[in-house]
Formats: structure tokens, sequence, C-alpha cells
């Protein structure tokens, strides 16, 4: 069962993906395009090139767990930023449709990381 939780880390694949692609070829694509480790415990988020497809690829330990989720009407919004790294929020922003522009956060305290 998928899970959000700030303590993991999601990477956003910033290129369109052929959806057919399947465990191990996700795992290559993390690993040859991300230059990351894919049994790290991370979450590694594609989108597909027509946009109205996700799926989310993680090692839990002993194999690979494949979200996948295909929209009946509409597209998942890419951020316009191109970054790697996405926050559990924008995650679950995409995941429900919200367009990522109109969001307006309010400030708030963040902890640098130490390492």
């Amino acid at each position: 069962m998928l899970s959000l939780s700030s303590s993991t880390r999601y990477f956003l694949y910033n290129h369109p993906v052929d959806m057919r692609c399947g465990f191990y070829s996700l795992a290559g694509l993390v690993q040859n395009g991300l230059k990351l480790n894919p049994l790290s415990g991370d979450v590694f988020v594609f989108i597909g090139k027509r946009a109205n497809q996700v799926r989310l690829l993680q090692w839990d330990g002993d194999g690979y767990a494949l979200y996948s989720k295909r929209l009946e009407a509409g597209t998942f919004e890419r951020p316009s930023d191109k970054k790697l790294l996405i926050s559990t929020r924008e995650l679950s922003l995409i995941l429900q449709g919200v367009k990522l522009k109109s969001v307006q956060l309010r400030k708030r305290y963040k902890q640098l990381s130490t390492y």
C-alpha cells in the first residue's frame, strides 16, 4: 500500500516515459538517467508521454514495488522548474490534479540539513 511520508525522498524523472516500461526498465532509467541508486528505498516518479499516467517505483527491501495511476480524463502536471527532488506535498498535489502554478504556500520554518 502506498503512503506518502515526509521522511521519504521523492525524485521526479523529468522526461516523458513510455508507460509500458516495467520494474527493470524504470530502474534502468533511475540508474542511467538520474544517476541514482534504485535500491535506495527512495520513490521515483515517472509521468507518461500523454501525461495521463503516472508510475512510482520503490525498492521496499526485498523487491520492487510499482504503483500506477491512469486518469480517465485530464492529465498530470509536471513541475515547471525541472527539479529532481520533489516534496511529499508536491507529489500529493500532482496526484490530486492540482495546478501547481496556482498553489501559494505560506511561509514556514524549514530546518537546513546538516549532512
